[in-house]
């Protein structure tokens, strides 16, 4: 790539001039522009969630989840601090929510789409357009952009989950709209366990409408997933960047889950040593199960259960596993698919 032009004084007396007619060089900025590779804005990082729980829990002795809404703790990536809209990585959001025995959070709808991954507790619903399910750890719940939802907790205990939203996304395309239901929870007109049963089995409706790019299933329950990680687990070649990798579908189109989300679960065996990876989606990783380190771009975070880490775009990053460990994770790789922009590099043994 060429220099950097040379400033001079007829050049900058130009600058200034078309400037008033809102113009501006190419060639000043040309440079920054066409980066040999990517360059995210987001550090990794990693959250340790034996010490995010109690504030998160003080959290809740302070304010309501109907005053606040939605009582959410924002994981906001260090190197974006102070952005608006809050972000963990350049494009998406993440943050804990908690929601106590008795509380509703009010029925909203909304043009990001979001996911709920269970961390803590058993027992409380979220509800989406209608159809209510209840949440368990492991659990993935999605809700579609633009659908009714609201959360309730009818047990006598906190819940916990992970939020991530493509909030940075839409708010890029200025696409952002939000409508209160005018009461706490919307009508149910479906029985619980109705879109699994629908489209969970392998089997779809002999007349099934596409309604949205969104998966119909509401809740992907670790139950169904750590059983099928483990059959496969037994039977398959394992990879060495990923152990054992599945992602989570759209059975209507056999696309991911979610139109700019993509989620995944992965089993590392005892003792797994992963070969480096890199990719130019930006990851958020959530523990499930057991104990490791992730080694990014040089960096070491050793993670346990409930730790939530994040690898940025296109820097090289590793996983060992001290004990089985099972990861969740999300990353905006939808979008780069669509665009024809994702690439991936594998390092090779």
């Amino acid at each position: 790539m060429a220099a950097q032009p040379r400033r001079t004084p007829e050049r900058e007396a130009f600058y200034t001039k078309i400037a008033q007619r809102s113009l501006a060089p190419l060639w000043e900025v040309l440079k920054g522009i066409q980066s040999r590779e990517p360059r995210p804005p987001e550090a990794p990082v990693l959250w340790r969630y034996e010490e995010v729980r109690p504030m998160l829990m003080e959290a809740g002795g302070l304010i309501s989840a109907r005053e606040a809404d939605r009582r959410v703790l924002i994981l906001e990536n260090p190197a974006l601090r102070g952005q608006f809209p809050p972000r963990v990585t350049h494009s998406l959001f993440a943050g804990l929510q908690l929601i106590l025995p008795g509380e509703i959070a009010p029925s909203h709808r909304h043009t990001q789409s979001a996911l709920r991954f269970i961390i803590e507790g058993a027992g409380a619903y979220t509800a989406v357009d209608g159809e209510k399910t209840t949440m368990r750890p492991g659990d993935f719940v999605i809700t579609p952009y633009w659908t009714w939802h609201d959360h309730g907790n009818e047990t006598d205990g906190p819940m916990v989950w992970l939020d991530g939203l493509d909030i940075p996304i839409v708010d890029l395309l200025n696409a952002v709209f939000f409508e209160p239901y005018g009461e706490d929870q919307f009508p149910l007109t479906r029985p619980e366990g109705d879109s699994i049963a629908r489209y969970g089995s392998g089997l779809l409706p002999a007349v099934c409408e596409r309604r949205a790019l969104s998966s119909p299933i509401l809740n992907y329950t670790y139950e169904r997933t750590r059983e099928a990680l483990a059959r496969m687990s037994r039977g398959g070649d394992i990879d060495a960047c990923h152990g054992y990798r599945m992602r989570y579908v759209n059975p209507v189109t056999g696309e991911w889950a979610m139109p700019t989300i993509g989620a995944a679960m992965q089993l590392l065996p005892r003792g797994f040593s992963a070969m480096p990876y890199r990719s130019t989606d930006s990851t958020v990783f959530v523990v499930v199960e057991g104990r490791g380190r992730t080694v990014i771009d040089g960096e070491t975070f050793d993670w346990g259960p409930h730790d939530i880490f994040v690898a940025p775009s296109w820097r090289p990053y590793r996983h060992d596993a001290a004990e089985e460990a099972v990861l969740f994770s999300f990353s905006d790789r939808p979008v780069h698919e669509k665009l024809g922009l994702w690439r991936e590099l594998r390092a090779k043994a």
